[in-house]
């Protein structure tokens, strides 16, 4: 094993012949690529030799400005010689030469987004000696025009067009020719013969000569230093920045590079390359799924230059590779115990494998991959002895291949809280009469990732983020995408392309954005200079308006209506397994019997916010009868006016009461200033003047009275029912007539009464004691029974410091972290976002870690909750404790709520399956660590005890 020189840095690890210096864990420091190499040699799957540059030698290039850090040179040159041992072939030699692939490959996948340059070794004599061996002068110099071309346009800016257009002159004006091929009939490049791409190959160099001003390099060695260099660069490339802007990855300083021995796709029928996964990406099937292309090499794939054929079709060209691969899927799945995704090579009818990762999945097929695999097995066990009996599969991998891989636990930890908002992004209406899809269908594609996206046509990125940020939805129409062209992608609701298959560039990246997406949609004819797209007759402009159906592949013209999906079974038995797993309670924020409707269909265990004021909006004459009560002079007016809510009220009350049927129901009385109701204009103090008697200008009056400099910090919340307990009398007594009501027919009510804006114990007896008396009232009238708690949201930071005191009266706390965030820092939530995303830039300010409107600050806010959690539980054992704001459906909030006892959130109504999820990975996570912490103390030596040998390297490798 080679080892860096003692006192610096090691930059480089090796594989091959079965060995690796690396492991599979190791891709922080090797990258994915390198890591999964190195992994797959280990566990004894054919793959080519080679090298990996790690990660903190792209950093330390990067930082140096463009400079090797000490012994990298040194490194990879002993790298080099090994790998040439290795193979028993030397790199640009003239009889049997050894070709290396150059490749990229950061901790995290970046499809597309860094450099790949192949066949490097390749010169004027080296390609001799290939054509030599292998007895084929066409693959040789086919390798070398590639390798001029990616060399080119990678390592040293040469204009990829020039290349192509040389190309494309020689189809057109050599190949045709000889061929006798009609104007008409496509010229293919493996149309091309040798003789031809000896010319190519002339053109190539004369064009490198001209853009570079020198001949194209032929020392080996310095063609893969500036490979090396050009896949260090494209970390910082436009495409890749974009990238990670765009995931959010913000944790990584570099890529990898991965040198490789060349195994060819192009060397005749018997060879080929392709991509696959293990299930299929689009619907988690259990079906071995993927792209082939015959005679061609591995950037044709990926690239969707050339449309491939189903991997499925290799089991009849070549039977034995097809199992061989087979067996790999199984290996490499029970391995990693997840779905992967699989580059290979056939070269002469011998399978190698370049790399395996953890594979891009449309939403629904996440949650079928997850539950599937903690339910069966990878294949099934019949197959599974099939592939052991002819030796492909070894014997160990027979049992775990048909049997779960993952628990249910783990199946729950591998899913994302995004993986649930992107399952519901949305199809075609199912409503939409066949008539009209049939009169508006223009082509058929492959339908690559699932769902569904109307809008504009777009025919460049630029113009597609253009369009995106004047507020059009964007569907970007190209022949085929490339890295450029991510954050077009990014920007638009689908993608369309002419060319490529399901593990295209546009077809990868779209998949992990679950952003609905059809390729290989042949009969587009795009002409990008007129900015137009002619398709079976028919002909239209940027600018007109498309509708994608990335689950059947099919195109429409004009924009069609889209509705929200249903999701797969496979989720709500997911949830369920969440649910078994959570002590978290999950409620939604509902103000409708619909919202509450749908917020239990998503599994809402409650309301834990019902804003009684979005109620006053709902209709005409509720508005007219509050701004009556508010313009009212007398305590008399004011209830009269009350008297007319009254009714509408406690209708509303009944709805939410059935529609939870035995689940909680926690209602925050009047919150808004009132001056948010009363008129605003002449007109409007007109209409109600004729409903009310009251004069226009006396409503005017009293609506500039009411006009506060700070409303959210004036008379609002429980302040007006100081002011005015005829609103709290009103409100409390709507509630329990309707609870009592419904209580009556048999429906089961736990309505739970909530002060808003508490700042004193004081204020919160004063006001407890009158829901108390008022309920008292109305149930000995009625002669009901009905069960009720009384309790607070806890927004300002005085009553989180004084919650012992506030908890004599309150029976339960809700946590208004909106306002509570608002009031500890200082900060309007309405204004600050002109100058917040400096505080959470890192590179401008980094105050914060995120937006903490969004994702609660645990440090400042989070410290006043626990306080009130604390002291609250203190003097009342029996609180109930929860949150109502926006927090409530923030995955990392969740976390601390958890965490400081919380018995509940309550989020929006789509928020609430992400927190059953998160509340399931919190109590998964606070009880590893307790379990870890035993684990390590039971490994710690007692006092006295001699210290244990350390283990050896392959004892602690195996661990």
């Amino acid at each position: 094993m080679a080892r860096a020189a003692v006192g610096r840095n090691r930059w480089v690890y090796n594989f091959g012949a079965g060995k690796a210096d690396g492991r599979g864990d190791q891709k922080a420091l090797l990258g994915g690529k390198g890591a999964g190499l190195a992994e797959m040699t280990l566990i004894g799957l054919p793959v080519p030799a080679g090298f990996t540059l790690t990660t903190t030698s792209c950093e330390s290039y990067l930082k140096a400005g463009g400079k090797w850090p000490a012994g990298l040179d040194a490194d990879v040159r002993a790298a080099v010689k090994k790998l040439e041992r290795t193979t028993g072939k030397r790199l640009g030699d003239a009889r049997d030469p050894l070709l290396v692939s150059v490749r990229s490959g950061a901790a995290r996948s970046m499809p597309g987004m860094m450099e790949t340059i192949l066949n490097l070794g390749l010169n004027d004599a080296s390609v001799e000696g290939l054509a030599a061996v292998s007895g084929n002068r066409r693959f040789a110099y086919d390798s070398y025009r590639r390798f001029i071309t990616m060399y080119g346009a990678t390592a040293m800016g040469v204009e990829r067009h020039q290349f192509d257009a040389a190309f494309d002159l020689i189809k057109e004006e050599v190949t045709r020719l000889r061929l006798g091929r009609p104007a008409g009939e496509k010229v293919l490049d493996t149309d091309v013969n040798g003789d031809e791409l000896v010319r190519l190959v002339e053109v190539f160099k004369n064009i490198y000569r001209q853009a570079v001003g020198q001949d194209f390099p032929q020392d080996p060695l310095d063609q893969l230093h500036g490979a090396i260099e050009a896949v260090f660069r494209s970390w910082n490339a436009d495409k890749a920045v974009t990238y990670r802007r765009v995931e959010h990855i913000t944790d990584l300083n570099g890529t990898a590079v991965n040198v490789v021995q060349m195994v060819f796709g192009n060397m005749g029928d018997d060879s080929g390359t392709g991509v696959c996964f293990t299930r299929d990406p689009s619907t988690g099937e259990r079906v071995f799924y993927g792209d082939l292309l015959i005679n061609a090499q591995g950037e044709d794939v990926v690239a969707g230059i050339r449309t491939p054929i189903p991997l499925g079709q290799l089991r009849a060209l070549m039977p034995e590779l097809y199992d061989q691969l087979e067996a790999v899927r199984v290996m490499l799945e029970v391995h990693y115990k997840d779905m992967q995704d699989l580059e290979f090579t056939i070269e002469r009818g011998k399978l190698y494998m370049l790399q395996c990762r953890s594979g891009k999945r449309s939403p629904a097929a996440t949650f079928k991959i997850a539950v599937d695999q903690a339910m069966q097995g990878v294949i099934a066990a019949g197959e599974a002895k099939r592939l052991v009996r002819k030796k492909h599969l070894p014997a160990r991998y027979a049992k775990a291949a048909s049997k779960p891989i993952i628990s249910k636990r783990e199946a729950v930890a591998r899913i994302a809280p995004r993986d649930i908002e992107r399952l519901f992004y949305p199809v075609i209406d199912p409503a939409l009469p066949s008539t009209e899809l049939q009169l508006r269908r223009l082509c058929e594609g492959i339908n690559a990732v699932p769902g569904a996206a109307a809008g504009r046509v777009a025919f460049t990125a630029a113009e597609a983020e253009r369009r995106a940020q004047s507020g059009e939805t964007v569907i970007l129409v190209r022949k085929e995408t490339s890295p450029e062209d991510v954050g077009g992608m990014h920007a638009a609701a689908g993608i369309l392309t002419a060319t490529g298959g399901k593990t295209s560039h546009a077809a990868v990246v779209a998949r992990g954005w679950g952003k609905c997406c059809i390729v290989g949609c042949d009969a587009l004819n795009i002409n990008e200079h007129e900015r137009t797209l002619a398709v079976n007759g028919r002909m239209l402009r940027e600018g007109d308006a498309l509708t994608l159906d990335g689950t059947s592949g099919q195109v429409y013209e004009g924009l069609l209506d889209l509705v929200r999906p249903t999701a797969p079974a496979e989720f709500e038995t997911l949830l369920k397994w969440c649910d078994e797993l959570r002590r978290l309670k999950v409620r939604t924020n509902a103000d409708t019997p619909e919202d509450a409707r749908r917020a239990v269909a998503f599994g809402a265990e409650g309301i834990g916010l019902c804003r009684t004021e979005h109620m006053f909006f709902a209709t005409r004459e509720r508005q007219l009868a509050i701004q009556e009560m508010i313009v009212a002079e007398s305590r008399a007016q004011r209830v009269a006016a009350l008297d007319k809510l009254l009714p509408y009220q406690r209708e509303d009350f009944v709805g939410i009461f059935q529609a939870m049927d035995g689940k909680p129901v926690t209602i925050r009385l009047i919150d808004p200033p009132l001056h948010e109701f009363v008129p605003k204009t002449r007109e409007q103090a007109e209409a109600l003047s004729r409903v009310t008697g009251v004069r226009v200008e006396h409503i005017l009056q009293r609506s500039e009275q009411l006009h506060e400099a700070n409303p959210m910090l004036g008379h609002r919340g429980c302040r007006l029912c100081i002011t005015y307990p005829e609103i709290l009398e009103m409100q409390t007594r709507a509630i329990i007539e309707a609870g009592a009501e419904c209580a009556k027919r048999g429906v089961k009510v736990l309505p739970e009464i909530m002060i808003p804006l508490t700042m004193d114990a004081g204020e919160m007896r004063i006001l407890a004691d009158q829901v108390r008396a008022t309920a008292k009232s109305v149930l000995t009238q009625l002669g009901s029974k009905l069960k009720y708690l009384v309790g607070t949201m806890i927004e300002i930071p005085r009553a989180a410091l004084l919650a012992d005191q506030v908890a004599q009266s309150a029976e339960f706390f809700s946590f208004g972290t909106n306002d509570l965030t608002q009031m500890t820092l200082g900060l309007s939530r309405d204004d600050a976002g002109r100058f917040l995303p400096d505080y959470v830039d890192e590179a401008k300010a980094g105050v914060f870690p995120a937006d903490p409107f969004q994702s609660l600050d645990a440090a400042g806010v989070g410290m006043l909750v626990e306080m009130a959690c604390r002291k609250g539980r203190a003097a009342r054992k029996d609180l109930k404790l929860g949150v109502c704001g926006e927090h409530g459906g923030d995955p990392d909030s969740i976390h601390f709520f958890h965490a400081v006892g919380l018995d509940y959130v309550s989020c929006s109504p789509y928020r609430v399956p992400i927190a059953r999820l998160v509340a399931a990975q919190a109590a998964m996570e606070l009880a590893e660590k307790p379990a870890r912490g035993a684990r390590a103390a039971k490994r710690r030596p007692k006092p006295g005890a001699r210290p244990q040998s350390t283990p050896s390297k392959a004892k602690r490798r195996s661990r």
